[in-house]
C-alpha cells in the first residue's frame, strides 16, 4: 500500500475507492505500470491491435514479470513488415481479437490451475496453486491462421515455474501438430529462441500462395466498331463535310481483329498444404461476319474481298465499294449497287444511285435525280433539287444546304441550310452551322428541330412539325399517290375494248392495287399506334435563335401561327398546348 493510502485509512478509518481497486488490480496480478497507454496525437496503425488492461494476456503478461522482472510490452501486430494486403488485415482483426481472447484465457486457467474433485469441477474461482505442488509448463506457441488459410501467425506464451523456454523443437513440433508445413518461414522459426522478446507478441510465420485465376480472351480490333455520326461546327460556324468519311477501306487479306487467348489459372497452396484451384479464362469467338475469314493459326480476322469494314453489332463484314471517279451521267448509267458508293463527282440531273451501304457524293446531287441509301447519305457540296428530287437516307444525311427537295431520313439530319423542302425525319433536324436558316417548306422530326433562324422576315410560311412518325407518314403518301395513280389507270383499262392484252393489263393493275392498299392498311396501323404512345409522352422540341412571323409549330393536331418575332425561343407541348419560351 502507498504512503498516501495508509495516511488517508489513519485519518478517515476506510480506505479510498482508487486504492481497493488499485489493491484488487495488484492481487489479480496487474500492475499499474505494465499497462501500455494508446499513443495521443498520432494516426492508430490498423494492424495493431489494442488490449485492454483486464485482458488474459496483461494477466499473463504480469506473472511473467513478477517471475522474471523486466520483460518488453506486448505487442499484437498482424503485418509488422507492412507486407500484406489492407483487405487482409481488416478482414482479420476482429478474428484475431475473438481467437487471441480464447487462447489466452485457455492459458491462464491453465497457469492458475483448477482443483477437481469426484470427476466434477468445483464452483468456478480463482485459487492459487499450492506451495507444495508448484505448477510447471513449458512455453506455448498458440496459431492464428486467416479465414483463407493463406496466413498463419504465432503467439508464444511463456513458460511457468520450471517449464522448457521456447526452443526449436517446441515450435516445431507445435506447427506440426497444427499442420501448417507449407510456406513457413524458417529463419523466423530459427530465430524466435533465441529472442529475447519473443513472449507476447505476434509474428507471421508462414504465407501460403494464393491462386490466381486465368484472363480471358479478348479481341483487339484494327477497325472502329462504333462510328461517330456528327460533324462538328468550328470557330467560324462552318461545318467540313469531307472530314465525316464513313468508308473505312480494307485489302484482301487485310487484319480486322485479333484473338488474344485465355490464360490458364494457376492454382495456389495454403500453409496446411493443400491446394486452392483457380479457375482458366474463358476464350471469346472472333466476331466473324460476312466477307472475311479466320487464319490458319486462329487468331486473326481478315478481309476476304477488299471493301469497306463495318461492324453491325454481332460481328464485322466487308461490304463491297463503287468507286465512281467522275460524274454519275450517261457514262456510268443509273447505279445499283449492294455495297457502298463513292462518288467523285456529282449526281446529275435524270439519274437514279441505290445503294445497300453509305453513299458519299463530293459534288452536287442535280435536279430530277433519285438517291437512295441504306446506310448513310453524305453529299459534301449540297443537294439542289427542283421540287421533283427524292433523296432517302436510312440512317443519317449529311448536306452542305437543302433546296427544293424531298427528304426521307431514319435517322439525322444535319445542313447550313434548308430552303422550299420538305424533311421528313425519324431522328433531329440539325441546322446550327453557316447561315444555319430554315425557310420555307415543312421540316417535320420527331424529336427535336434546332435551328439558328426559322422562317423569313417577308414572313415566308414555313412549317415545322415534331413527334410522330414522319417516315411513315411520308411512305404513306407516297402509296396514296401510287393508288391514285393506279385507280386512274384501271379506270382506263375497263374503257378499252376488250383484247388478250387488255385482260392481261387488268391482271396486273388489279394485283399492284391490292399490294398498295394492304401496304397502306399497315402504314395507318403503324400511324395510330405512334399517336397515341406520342399523346401520352408529348415528345418533340423546337430550338431557335429567331422565328420570324409566318412560322407555323404543330404537335399533331395542335397548331401554332406566330404572329410576331421571337428570339431565343423553345417550343414545346405541355399538357396538349404548344408552349412557347
Amino acid at each position: 500500500m502507498s504512503l498516501k493510502n495508509k495516511l488517508t485509512e489513519l485519518l478517515f478509518g476506510s480506505k479510498p475507492e482508487a486504492a481497493k481497486e488499485e489493491e484488487s488490480l495488484q492481487e489479480q496480478g496487474h500492475t499499474p505500470e505494465t499497462v501500455s497507454e494508446p499513443p495521443s496525437g498520432g494516426i492508430a496503425d490498423p494492424a495493431v491491435l489494442d488490449l485492454p488492461e483486464e485482458h488474459p494476456v496483461y494477466q499473463l503478461y504480469n506473472l511473467r514479470r513478477k517471475e522474471k522482472g523486466y520483460l518488453s510490452l506486448p505487442r499484437i501486430c498482424l503485418d509488422e513488415d507492412g507486407v500484406l494486403p489492407e483487405e487482409v488485415v481488416q478482414q482479420e482483426r476482429n478474428r484475431l481479437r475473438t481467437a487471441l481472447l480464447s487462447m489466452s484465457a485457455a492459458r491462464l486457467k491453465e497457469v492458475r490451475g483448477k482443483k477437481k474433485k469426484g470427476g466434477k469441477a468445483e464452483k468456478k474461482k480463482e485459487e492459487e496453486p499450492a506451495e507444495n505442488q508448484p505448477l510447471v509448463f513449458d512455453a506455448l506457441p498458440r496459431f492464428f491462421l486467416s479465414a483463407d488459410k493463406l496466413y498463419a501467425w504465432v503467439i508464444v506464451f511463456p513458460p511457468v515455474g520450471e517449464g522448457a523456454e521456447l526452443s526449436r523443437e517446441i515450435l516445431y513440433q507445435a506447427m506440426l501438430e497444427q499442420g501448417i508445413s507449407y510456406g513457413v518461414d524458417s529463419q523466423l522459426a530459427n530465430r524466435l529462441p533465441r529472442d529475447k522478446d519473443v513472449y507476447f507478441h505476434l509474428y507471421l510465420i508462414a504465407r501460403g500462395k494464393p491462386a490466381f485465376n486465368g484472363t480471358n480472351g479478348n479481341i483487339v480490333d484494327s477497325f472502329p466498331r462504333t462510328v461517330t455520326r456528327v460533324l462538328e461546327v468550328d470557330e467560324f460556324d462552318r461545318v467540313d463535310y469531307t472530314a465525316l468519311n464513313l468508308i473505312h477501306n480494307v485489302k484482301q487479306g487485310e487484319e480486322i481483329c485479333r484473338l488474344i487467348k485465355p490464360t490458364e489459372g494457376e492454382p495456389g497452396r495454403t500453409v496446411l498444404d493443400t491446394e486452392i484451384p483457380a479457375k482458366s479464362g474463358k476464350s471469346v469467338p472472333l466476331p466473324k461476319g460476312r466477307n472475311t475469314e479466320i487464319s490458319e493459326d486462329g487468331l486473326l480476322l481478315v478481309a476476304s474481298i477488299a471493301g469497306d469494314v463495318e461492324f453491325t453489332g454481332h460481328s464485322f463484314q466487308v461490304k463491297p465499294v463503287l468507286d465512281i471517279p467522275g460524274n454519275v451521267d450517261f457514262s456510268t448509267g443509273n447505279i445499283n449497287f449492294l455495297g457502298d458508293v463513292n462518288i467523285r463527282g456529282d449526281v446529275l440531273s435524270g439519274f437514279t444511285v441505290r445503294a445497300m451501304g453509305n453513299i458519299q457524293v463530293a459534288g452536287v446531287i442535280e435536279a430530277g435525280s433519285v438517291v437512295e441509301a441504306g446506310g448513310d447519305l453524305i453529299v459534301v457540296k449540297g443537294i439542289l433539287g427542283d421540287g421533283t428530287a427524292i433523296i432517302r437516307s436510312h440512317r443519317s444525311l449529311f448536306s452542305k444546304y437543302i433546296e427544293n427537295s424531298t427528304i426521307y431520313v431514319r435517322e439525322n439530319l444535319q445542313t447550313d441550310c434548308i430552303i422550299n423542302s420538305h424533311i421528313y425525319s425519324d431522328g433531329e433536324v440539325l441546322v446550327r452551322s453557316g447561315r444555319g436558316t430554315i425557310i420555307g417548306g415543312r421540316v417535320w422530326a420527331a424529336s427535336k428541330v434546332s435551328a439558328i433562324a426559322v422562317g423569313a422576315r417577308s414572313e415566308c410560311r414555313t412549317s415545322v412539325a415534331l413527334g410522330g412518325l414522319p417516315c411513315t407518314n411520308f411512305e404513306r403518301e407516297i402509296v396514296q399517290r401510287e393508288l391514285k395513280i393506279l385507280e386512274m389507270e384501271l379506270e382506263k383499262l375497263e374503257c378499252q375494248l376488250d383484247s388478250t392484252g387488255k385482260n392481261s393489263l387488268l391482271d396486273k393493275t388489279r394485283a399492284k392495287l391490292t399490294v398498295a392498299e394492304l401496304k397502306l392498311k399497315q402504314l395507318e396501323t403503324e400511324l395510330t399506334d405512334i399517336k397515341i404512345e406520342t399523346e401520352e409522352q408529348n415528345r418533340g422540341r423546337l430550338e431557335c435563335g429567331i422565328a420570324y412571323p409566318g412560322t407555323e409549330i404543330s404537335f399533331g393536331d395542335e397548331v401554332l401561327r406566330l404572329r410576331k418575332e421571337y428570339r431565343q425561343c423553345v417550343a414545346t407541348l405541355v399538357r396538349g398546348e404548344i408552349v412557347l419560351t
